[in-house]
């Protein structure tokens, strides 16, 4: 008997949900339960063929057992060594390499320094430029840290004072300054095994109880092509970072879609949230996801997700690239110089000489006779 686990913390629906949906499906050999958790003895195995992960991001406990889980042959989703490295200013670099557009950003160093760190720490950090950081940003525009989530310490700042008021408060967070999206349209979108897409429209703006209540304001053929283009990228990007299980939020300004948010291993899916027809959605998508990879699974195997930025870098491939008429699969061939083109054709062209004045026995009594 193959278990699927999933792991979680507050959450209610959701978790219940999937575990009664797998279940439902009557797989042969597979089932589907709450994770319980006695003792984590380094190397040992569990007795989980999958896990999802819903609230290791917040209990460091669980991510040393998800990952010590993952190393004995347990197809842990989300890949805890990645989403441990993962954060947001890192996705918004790779999306440039994407051709996903993103608002402009720049990183900021801390406020306060870290602990155990004094100015020798920073000789190699000038003073920063600020005047062109405002000039390429503008104001108003947002702060937020440049890894975690949950809009915790997120800022809108409107000038450089208030920025340097707001900046105060930011302690030892490393922060990112970013350029303010006026969105026409808003999407939010679960991405689920790295191609199963449902796009939401949401309005941050609204109470969290009303956030997917939102209708789009494009429509007809401009809304269709939208929707293919917002697919594509949240399918780009998702299969780069190797998650199985990921929001992806837009913004549409001017008609095109700027990912705002790609980071969101652990997405709300709760039903009071999301709404019935969302939450049956995502409900469905999970438990047909983790019964295919608990099919899938080999015990004592690496069984893990990884992105294809990992896999191409450990190759030394260049990175996928999309933009709107790309399909996602297009990749970046690496440019060849004339030169190294030029020799296989000299050689091709040598080789069919050479044949061509290899005449066979019957080819030369044909000639005398002629």
């Amino acid at each position: 008997m193959k278990k699927i686990g999933i792991l979680f913390g507050q959450e209610n629906s959701f978790p219940q949900a999937f575990v009664d949906r797998v279940n439902s499906k009557n797989e042969s050999g597979i089932s589907a339960e709450f994770v319980s958790i006695d003792k984590v003895v380094q190397g040992d195995p569990t007795e989980y063929a999958v896990i999802i992960d819903r609230i290791s991001q917040d209990v460091p406990f669980y991510r040393a057992y998800l990952k010590n889980a993952a190393l004995t042959g347990t197809a842990v989703i989300n890949n805890p060594f990645w989403w441990s490295a993962d954060e947001k200013f890192f996705n918004n670099c790779l999306a440039t390499r994407l051709n996903v557009p993103v608002p402009k950003t720049v990183l900021l160093p801390s406020k306060e320094r870290p602990d155990d760190t004094n100015e020798n720490s920073f000789r190699n950090l000038k003073m920063m430029d600020w005047d062109y950081i405002f000039n390429y940003i503008g104001f108003p525009a947002y702060m937020k840290p440049h890894s975690g989530g949950g809009w915790k310490s997120v800022y809108k700042v409107y000038n450089a004072d208030d920025l340097w008021q707001k900046f105060g408060e930011t302690g030892q967070l490393v922060m990112m300054l970013q350029e303010e999206i006026v969105f026409d349209d808003y999407f939010r979108c679960y991405c689920i095994g790295g191609t199963d897409v449902r796009i939401m429209p949401y309005e941050p703006r609204n109470p969290h109880h009303l956030r997917y209540a939102a209708e789009p304001k494009t429509s007809g053929e401009a809304y269709k092509k939208l929707m293919t283009t917002v697919k594509n990228y949240v399918i780009a990007l998702n299969q780069a970072l190797g998650y199985d299980f990921n929001t992806v939020e837009f913004a549409v300004r001017d008609g095109i879609p700027y990912a705002i948010d790609f980071c969101n291993p652990a997405p709300d899916a709760d039903i009071y949230s999301v709404g019935q027809e969302n939450f049956e959605w995502v409900v469905e998508a999970a438990a047909n996801m983790a019964i295919a990879r608990a099919k899938a699974q080999v015990p004592g195997k690496d069984n893990l997700t990884w992105g294809s930025y990992i896999k191409s870098s450990a190759h030394g491939r260049v990175m996928p690239s999309t933009d709107s008429s790309d399909s996602v699969e297009t990749k970046a061939e690496p440019v060849k110089s004339k030169k190294a083109d030029e020799k296989p054709k000299k050689k091709e062209a040598a080789k069919a000489g050479k044949a061509d004045s290899k005449e066979t026995p019957k080819a030369k009594k044909e000639k005398k006779a002629k």
